[in-house]
């Protein structure tokens, strides 16, 4: 499956645009439709078509289906807070692999995008912390990911002005739409290791229902957000497979 990730990806973007202008239901009845059965599984809300698909790249590579907790099931503690009811969570023999966030954004953008801003770093300091003060023992680092969709539209590429009463604003804010805020939050993510990998997607409501999208970033795109969360779940279920056969 993950060599051929593509159409998948298309997949689950119409789903998203579909759900959100009311399609859902009709996607649900459909036999012929592969996101249609992934989300309806979840639950049907627009970004379960992704979920779905992690879930599906995730069982691939030979991780347990129970061991791929969504939602309510993949809450875990923090260290900042108690709890966080996180996306997607991979437990496996009791010790937590990754996590993952599925976000889109396809209206609002000027309070919206930092809100995404805040939740995001806010929700990924807080699970490595935890995991640095030895939440989650004895489980090795976990992954983290941040999967965004973003609507590529008039607004989205618009240019908001930046206030400077008292400092200068990062260079790179300047002149940046809000499309460049958002994939320089992903970029800065990883760079700075709050994640381990991001997907940064756009598409927009009238291609997306025919599961159209593009990826601005080469360093963002879902095949090596793919790959990585993989090669990280894969390596250390065979390590502890080992460890178990040994004893």
């Amino acid at each position: 499956m993950i060599d051929d990730l593509g159409s998948e990806v298309a997949d689950a973007v119409q789903w998203y645009w579909e759900t959100r202008d009311g399609q859902g239901a009709a996607q649900r009845d459909s036999e012929d439709s592969t996101r249609g059965r992934r989300a309806e599984v979840l639950g049907g809300q627009q970004m379960d078509g992704f979920a779905g698909l992690v879930e599906d790249i995730l069982r691939d590579v030979g991780v347990p289906a129970d061991s791929i907790k969504h939602d309510y099931h993949a809450t875990l503690p923090g260290y900042y807070r108690h709890e966080k009811e996180w996306d997607t969570a991979v437990v496996y023999d009791d010790e937590l692999l990754a996590v993952v966030e599925y976000k889109s954004q396809a209206s609002s953008f000027g309070n919206n995008l930092n809100n995404r801003a805040e939740e995001a770093i806010g929700n990924n300091t807080d699970i490595l912390q935890a995991y640095e003060e030895g939440v989650f023992e004895p489980s090795p680092a976990p992954w983290v990911g941040y999967l965004m969709l973003m609507a590529d539209n008039d607004d989205s590429r618009s240019v908001p002005g930046v206030r400077e009463p008292n400092f200068d604003v990062d260079d790179e804010f300047k002149d940046a739409t809000y499309v460049d805020r958002m994939e320089l939050l992903c970029i800065r993510m990883v760079r700075q290791r709050l994640v381990n990998n991001a997907a940064f997607i756009l598409s927009d409501d009238e291609v997306g229902m025919e599961g159209e999208y593009w990826e601005p970033n080469e360093e963002l795109q879902f095949r090596r957000f793919a790959r990585s969360l993989t090669a990280h779940v894969e390596g250390q279920i065979d390590i502890q497979d080992s460890a178990s056969g040994s004893q």
